[in-house]
């Protein structure tokens, strides 16, 4: 069964192009251009993956983000001429996993579907003992002394390589590589934006310890 891929777009003819070149892909695309629309079919009909305008009538991108991270993981790509980079932060801040500014071609925003399923088949199934935590490749689940960790796909991509080199101090360019692996033009910082979530969430369950450790000037580990 192929994947259904939600897009949440009000301008028609932006909709219909780019559906088009999903659906050619292999995929199934259903498409919505009101964001009032979207808490309900998302929590009934349960896509493996969102692309999501920031400007649309009712909702905006921004809070439809916020309210789909209360119940789900499901991939997230922001579709918008919002530029900035504080702008791209924000997104990433509140769940986001990638951020396509337009104007974009309908090829590159394939690719990027293709790659971000492709880096989600990727992991191997072997459950890491390290540091409590315990990761579920089917499912891109994640959690830390048995409490689940309610990651999103990029959340659990940046653990899941800390995870699998105990230890070791990864660079923001070899987290960046886990997270984009088709050489995009992409920031450093969106990988302290996503440390500094997965550290909110494991603080949530213990405040005793920091347990991604910063190393300045290079990246982040976690110890054995």
């Amino acid at each position: 069964m192929s994947k259904t891929i939600l897009l949440v777009e009000d301008e028609a003819k932006i909709a219909s192009v780019l559906a088009d070149y999903i659906n050619r892909e292999g995929y199934t695309c259903h498409c919505l251009d009101n964001g009032g629309l979207v808490i309900d079919w998302v929590k009934r009909e349960q896509p493996e993956l969102i692309l999501l305008d920031i400007m649309l009538p009712e909702r905006d991108g921004i809070s439809l983000c916020k309210a789909i991270r209360e119940f789900s993981t499901v991939p997230i790509f922001f579709l918008t001429a919002r530029i900035a980079e504080i702008d791209r932060l924000k997104g990433l801040d509140i769940g986001a996993d990638d951020y396509i500014c337009k104007p974009y071609s309908a090829k590159e925003v394939v690719a990027r579907i293709n790659a971000s399923f492709r880096r989600r088949s990727g992991f191997s199934n072997e459950t890491p003992s390290v540091a409590g935590f315990k990761l579920n490749k089917d499912h891109y689940q994640a959690s830390y002394q048995d409490t689940p960790l309610n990651l999103t796909p990029s959340e659990y991509r940046v653990l899941a390589l800390l995870l699998d080199k105990p230890g070791k101090v990864l660079s923001r360019d070899t987290l960046l590589d886990a997270l984009h692996d088709d050489k995009r033009e992409v920031i450093d910082r969106a990988v302290d934006t996503h440390i500094k979530n997965l550290r909110k969430k494991i603080l949530q369950i213990t405040a005793d310890k920091e347990v991604i450790q910063s190393v300045y000037g290079i990246g982040y580990k976690i110890e054995a």
